[in-house]
């Protein structure tokens, strides 16, 4: 186990290194200039000169990358081109709302993807598990980009169940408020992962009800409700908290496309706004901490099944 872990965190300290130098050289080989949205009016040959001297845009990449990545590992992400803010406090301030759209969206898809999966694998390939089968194909079918703009029309304009687009209030302002304000981006993003964890639970769930234990439990005269809940449904369950933390990559990119349809201030939003901007430290910075926290959040779970399931340890 222990040599397991040790491979698996040297593996992550230099995916991380990878991570940080893509980061820097594919935002900086973008077309366009940052010297020019700084400038505005005051944009001139000379101007740009003394201003790139000042920002250290004039040294070769390595060096502005050997500069940058001290500045990060000592915590500090540089400050905004465009605002002065300093862009861990972009950061800061954005990223709890795609933490909060993402644990919304997952205490809807698990609840619904468990309800359906049940109902459907106690009478397999009968009219319920069709319709949800089909059903859920459909949901996988359809991209949030496409969702999102149909479910704004149908429940936001027409039936006004939701709050329309750029509607965000704070949790710290109004606690209700802010989830009435959520519940549509949530309910957007979920969608994707209800369809996974529906296909995998309603498999593992119909392969499980063939084992022998199962036909035990029968024979002693248990319901199928109740061979189902207690007999099954745990064992049935190892593919569905493992697609979880598989699925976390992507949430966060899903999450990304949501917020900016819906005019969410997360961090989709602020990326896509500092990319338009030439913002070019805001767009790295957002990179970075978003990359590191998918590859962290991966190895976390690694570390988890493999205490689970130490199996895993000694493949």
């Amino acid at each position: 186990m222990a040599k397991y872990i040790t491979k698996r965190f040297v593996a992550l300290v230099v995916i991380l290194f990878f991570i940080s130098l893509g980061t820097f050289f594919l935002v900086h080989i973008l077309p366009g200039d940052p010297t020019v949205t700084i400038l505005g009016p005051n944009d001139n040959a000379q101007n740009r000169a003394i201003l790139l001297h000042q920002l250290g845009l004039n040294k070769p990449l390595w060096d502005q990358y050997l500069i940058w990545i001290g500045h990060v590992l000592s915590g500090d992400l540089g400050q905004s081109y465009v605002t002065h803010q300093a862009v861990t406090s972009v950061i800061a301030e954005a990223f709890p709302i795609d933490i909060e759209l993402i644990i919304i969206s997952q205490l809807i898809a698990f609840p619904v993807a468990i309800v359906l999966a049940l109902f459907a694998a106690r009478r397999p390939n009968k009219t319920f598990d069709k319709v949800a089968t089909t059903t859920t194909f459909a949901g996988l079918a359809l991209p949030p980009f496409i969702v999102a703009p149909l479910m704004v029309i149908a429940f936001s304009i027409h039936f006004h169940v939701f709050p329309g687009p750029a509607s965000y209030v704070p949790i710290s302002q109004n606690f209700w408020t802010n989830i009435d304000s959520m519940l549509l981006p949530s309910i957007v993003l979920a969608i994707g992962s209800i369809v996974i964890y529906y296909r995998l639970l309603r498999n593992d769930l119909i392969a499980t009800l063939q084992e022998e234990f199962i036909t035990m439990a029968r024979s002693k005269g248990m319901t199928d409700r109740r061979v189902l809940l207690k007999h099954a449904f745990r064992p049935s369950s190892i593919s569905l908290l493992a697609s979880a933390g598989i699925n976390i990559a992507s949430l966060i990119t899903g999450a990304f496309v949501v917020e900016f349809l819906l005019q969410l201030p997360g961090l989709g939003y602020e990326l896509v706004n500092a990319i338009n901007q030439r913002d070019y430290l805001v767009v790295q910075g957002i990179v970075l901490v978003v990359a590191v926290a998918v590859v962290v959040l991966n190895f976390i779970v690694d570390f988890f099944f493999s205490v689970v399931d130490p199996r895993i340890a000694r493949d």
